[in-house]
């Protein structure tokens, strides 16, 4: 069975909180590890470098900046060289523009330390997505002790083929790839990096244990499609703080088999929703589709979050179809239990300030609210802001701004 448990979300958090089915990822694509060939470089000293540390610098296996040449086998060689030195290792990317298309950095490693990824370059996608044989861009994959650092930007110029993004209407498409993907990383650190106009999600975390990501601006037009800021998924003791994120999708969004994630001092907006929300289409949202497989949610705790112009602040959602999908009339059989919000309180743009709907077959458990304060903000003409649940098992205390529902 598959879980989501031991969520907190708090200090100024708001997010948008999802249980979807993931697609499998198919494909293959070209992998850089532990190989042959490439030859270590000592770049000298440079900005924050550590002690006795060998610095691998992607000019000295080939790279041009300028944005015009492909660079990826540049890329390639000096990850090889990094991964496979038997000391401490950092790859640089120096300040410049350079065009790379996908590719994976591939463990295990042999730094004795973690191995530090420092960009400070713009680094933009190639736009043909027929050169991508699987759905990521930039991978990091099976490394024990990651930082991923710099300042630098990922362009994954999404602008160019948003327009191919069917997925709603076609079951069979193509899917658009994620900008940044953390496969299989154990002690990962990444921080201090811009994500700009993601094909899909901008950044993806898999099977992740003990993760930290603070620091980080990402940013893609309101209206653009599936560019969730960060989803986690299958991960243990991930830690997303101080961002700013404002995207066309989920801000921050959670999947199946993931416990002990921590979210705090997020800004969030526009989106569908994470700390202080601003006009964000959801803001404390859990969601499931109907007839999703046998799961659980549980232990969920949001907590301190300030709402400004929120659409839907508080919603449970175990009917969630987006408009043009086909979905299963079948309810969902996601167990939910252990919800508590905790001091909520700002501005709602919709009269309905909570809505709990649960799943007929498995209600929600021991969703507690205390300390909620919502005011409507919308341009309609109504008395107070409302409450709506629907089979679920719900305690209140505290102020209560909207009644609560019974």
């Amino acid at each position: 069975m598959a879980t989501a448990r031991g969520i907190i979300l708090y200090s100024f958090l708001l997010c948008s909180f999802a249980l979807v089915s993931s697609r499998a990822n198919a494909g293959y694509h070209p992998r850089v590890g532990r190989g042959q060939g490439g030859v270590a470089h000592h770049g000298g000293r440079g900005r924050g470098s550590i002690p006795g540390e060998t610095i691998f610098n992607v000019l000295q296996y080939g790279a041009k900046p300028g944005g015009k040449k492909d660079s990826t086998e540049a890329f390639m060689k000096a990850w090889v060289a990094a991964c496979h030195w038997r000391g401490k290792a950092r790859l640089l990317i120096p300040q410049g523009i350079f065009l790379i298309g996908q590719v994976t950095f591939q463990g295990p490693c042999n730094s004795p330390t973690p191995i530090i990824v420092q960009v400070a370059a713009t680094l933009k996608a190639v736009t043909d997505i027929s050169e991508f044989a699987s759905p990521e861009w930039v991978t990091f994959e099976d490394i024990n002790g990651l930082i991923v650092t710099g300042g630098g930007t990922f362009d994954g110029q999404g602008d160019v083929v948003w327009k191919y993004n069917d997925c709603r209407r076609n079951s069979n498409c193509q899917l658009l790839p994620t900008s940044i993907k953390f496969n299989s990383i154990t002690n990962g650190n990444l921080r201090g990096i811009n994500s700009v106009n993601a094909k899909s999600f901008h950044i993806a975390m898999n099977r992740c244990q003990n993760f930290r990501a603070f620091g980080l601006r990402i940013t893609a037009p309101e209206d653009s499609p599936n560019t969730d800021g960060i989803h986690i998924s299958s991960s243990n003791f991930v830690k997303v703080s101080k961002s700013i994120i404002s995207t066309g999708d989920d801000c921050i969004s959670i999947g199946q088999g993931s416990t002990n994630i921590s979210i705090n001092k997020v800004t969030c907006g526009p989106g569908h929703g994470i700390s202080t929300l601003m006009n964000t289409d959801n803001g404390l949202r859990i969601k499931t589709w109907p007839g999703s497989p046998p799961s659980q949610a549980s232990g969920i705790l949001f907590q301190d979050i300030i709402m400004k112009n929120v659409k839907n602040p508080i919603i449970i959602d175990q009917l969630y179809c987006p408009s043009g999908s086909s979905c299963r009339t079948q309810p969902s059989r996601v167990r939910i239990s252990n919800i508590h919000y905790r001091n909520i309180r700002g501005t709602s743009s919709s009269p309905l300030g909570v809505n709990l709907m649960c799943s007929p077959q498995f209600p929600c458990q021991n969703v507690e609210l205390f300390d909620i304060n919502l005011r409507y903000s919308g341009k309609r003409r109504v008395s107070a802001l409302t409450s709506s649940c629907s089979n679920v098992k719900a305690g209140f205390g505290g102020v209560q701004i909207p009644p609560p529902c019974r």
